[in-house]
């Protein structure tokens, strides 16, 4: 099944950047019904209050992509621009190997292959809520998917691995 995961990644590494052409409004409600299926069980706990009144950035710089993100009494909520309490930035490729658990949230971050730039603070308190959520939490194909690609990206290795970022 790895092998799946590196047809995947060879085809969609073109078709990556062409995202940021995609209106924000269609990312916005794609992400926001993303996030609300498959963090209802989360916000409901209050896992995500640490965001309530607060911005986090994510920045996927190799694809020149930005969301921002915050809670609300709604639940969570997707900006283009908002004043940022925290910036969480990396290749994409580093926020899949997040994502799919195959790198330690620590060695991403110390490594330098994700920066947390402004609250700290708020920046490790949102590193460990991600670390913390449990994989259960998707469709057990799109887990599936993530894990291949994941263990793909792993696997190759090479100059993403080793750069940090600036």
């Amino acid at each position: 099944m790895l092998r799946v995961g590196h047809l995947v990644l060879r085809a969609g590494g073109p078709l990556l950047p062409l995202g940021r052409h995609v209106p924000f409004g269609l990312q916005k409600l794609v992400l926001e019904q993303a996030m609300k299926r498959l963090f209802t069980e989360p916000l409901a706990d209050g896992e995500f209050d640490v965001l309530a009144g607060r911005w986090l950035r994510i920045e996927v710089s190799d694809l020149g992509m930005a969301w921002s993100l915050t809670r609300d009494r709604i639940g969570l909520r997707v900006a283009k621009d908002s004043p940022v309490d925290v910036l969480i930035r990396g290749n994409w490729k580093e926020f899949l190997l997040l994502a799919s658990r195959q790198e330690d949230p620590d060695t991403l971050f110390f490594r330098r292959r994700l920066v947390i730039e402004g609250d700290t603070d708020l920046g490790l308190a949102v590193k460990n809520l991600v670390d913390s959520l449990d994989s259960e939490l998707m469709p057990p194909r799109l887990w599936q998917l993530i894990s291949w690609l994941g263990a793909a990206v792993k696997e190759q290795g090479g100059p993403a691995e080793a750069r940090p970022l600036g």
